[in-house]
């Protein structure tokens, strides 16, 4: 039988939304849980070791002195009943009964299938990002960073940081789009605008490029050679790695799941964060990809509201509102150009799982009908890495139907 736990409220996803929500919520005097998959809290954007007096030290540091009940290196697997979910914590399985459920999910990187893509020496930025804070040696290392995104220089700056070169950052976004974003944010958000400035200060000297992406790439002779689209013209820079990542796109896998309703953004919430089942929130990038802000407000207005303290919560939507604005904005200058559909070649292989052609998926019109004929998203990834590429590049309407187990696991866990 598989180990049991209760509690009156869950929180799914240990990033600064699911950490302001679990502290929010356990300060507030509720019982917490507090899962995630990654060992140790923090989630993508704060992992590592987080510097004493920075945001993600006092939040980390506030956590740890709740009663939150922390469940890390755990994976979500089913759910087998109203109110609970089926969980692998620590290669045994494990139940966890819940009252109310905070679903922090976080995003992931979208990557967009070209002609050398699936090289050992090509990664994601967020990816490479997190290899090196592991311990991935980069120093003295020349790295191409390319994609869409203010993910492009924070990546860049790390990896400056830890020793690497940086030839360039190649932006796909028109630079008219980046001139109206940056126009936003003098008027309505300076202090995201300086905290911009402070970034770019730390790449000095490091060419940023708006209307230019890689084309292709190709290893010769011990290099990565990137093929670069850019205004002028195409460019070839060789270099050791390319980090290569078009924005993000939110998790949504165990929110349609659980029965949520999906926008085109994320999950629908109301005022609350409550999504279309009462017991039930959604916070930070689950909701739409809108930063740090965004994630920490929205996490707290969840914990306060499932711990029942809704007039504290209610003191946080002016700040909450402020961070959508900004959210809209971000995904309006950052959105993806039409001409990126044209990336693949037809032997460009896009479900790399199950070794898929761009040349075969485009015949079909849904994902359903591309997994009956080509196993597309069928492989261990089960869809998260083609999906928003097939998603975009052939205007697939979003996957509805996730099924369990949302990741692999053991016949063991299952029984």
């Amino acid at each position: 039988m598989p180990r049991a736990e209760s509690t009156d409220i869950l929180v799914v996803g240990a990033g600064p939304a699911g950490i302001a929500a679990a502290t929010t919520a356990a300060e507030s005097g509720a019982k917490v849980i507090l899962i995630d998959d990654n060992p140790s809290p923090g989630g993508q954007i704060w992992r590592g070791r987080a510097r004493p007096r920075s945001l993600a030290y006092r939040w980390i540091e506030r956590l740890l002195f709740t009663s939150v009940r922390r469940l890390f290196a755990t994976t979500i697997l089913a759910t087998p009943q109203p109110g609970t979910l089926l969980a692998q914590f620590t290669s045994r399985a494990v139940e966890l009964s819940y009252q109310k459920i905070i679903l922090a999910t976080g995003a992931r990187e979208r990557f967009l299938p070209f002609p050398g893509w699936t090289s050992p020496r090509v990664f994601g930025a967020g990816g490479l990002q997190a290899l090196v804070k592991s311990g991935m040696p980069i120093a003295n290392k020349s790295v191409l960073v390319a994609g869409a995104g203010p993910l492009l220089l924070a990546v860049a700056a790390a990896l400056r940081k830890y020793g690497a070169r940086i030839p360039l950052i190649a932006e796909q976004t028109p630079r008219a789009r980046l001139t109206a974003f940056v126009r936003h944010l003098v008027f309505h958000d300076p202090a995201k605008l300086a905290q911009g400035v402070a970034l770019r200060s730390r790449l000095l000297g490091v060419p940023y490029r708006a209307d230019t992406w890689p084309t292709r790439a190709e290893d010769r002779d011990s290099t990565l050679h990137v093929t670069l689209r850019t205004p002028a013209g195409p460019i070839e820079i060789p270099c050791d790695f390319l980090a290569c990542g078009y924005f993000l796109v939110p998790n949504l896998e165990l929110a349609a799941l659980l029965g949520c309703r999906l926008n085109a953004d994320g999950v629908t919430v109301d005022d609350e964060q409550r999504t279309s089942l009462p017991n039930v929130f959604a916070v930070g990038e689950s909701t739409g990809i809108g930063g740090l802000e965004k994630s920490i407000i929205e996490g707290q207005i969840a914990g306060l509201i499932a711990a029942n303290r809704p007039d504290a919560a209610r003191k946080l939507f002016r700040a909450r509102h402020k961070s959508h604005h900004f959210a809209t904005a971000l995904r309006t200058a950052f959105a993806l150009r039409d001409e990126l559909k044209q990336l693949p070649s037809p032997d460009t292989l896009v479900c790399r799982c199950e070794d898929v052609p761009h040349a075969q998926l485009a015949a079909y019109a849904t994902s359903r009908d591309a997994k009956l004929q080509t196993r597309c998203g069928m492989g261990p990834c089960q869809g998260r890495i083609c999906g928003p590429a097939c998603q975009f590049l052939y205007n697939w309407p979003a996957d509805p139907s996730p099924r369990p187990p949302l990741y692999p696991t053991t016949l063991e866990t299952l029984a």
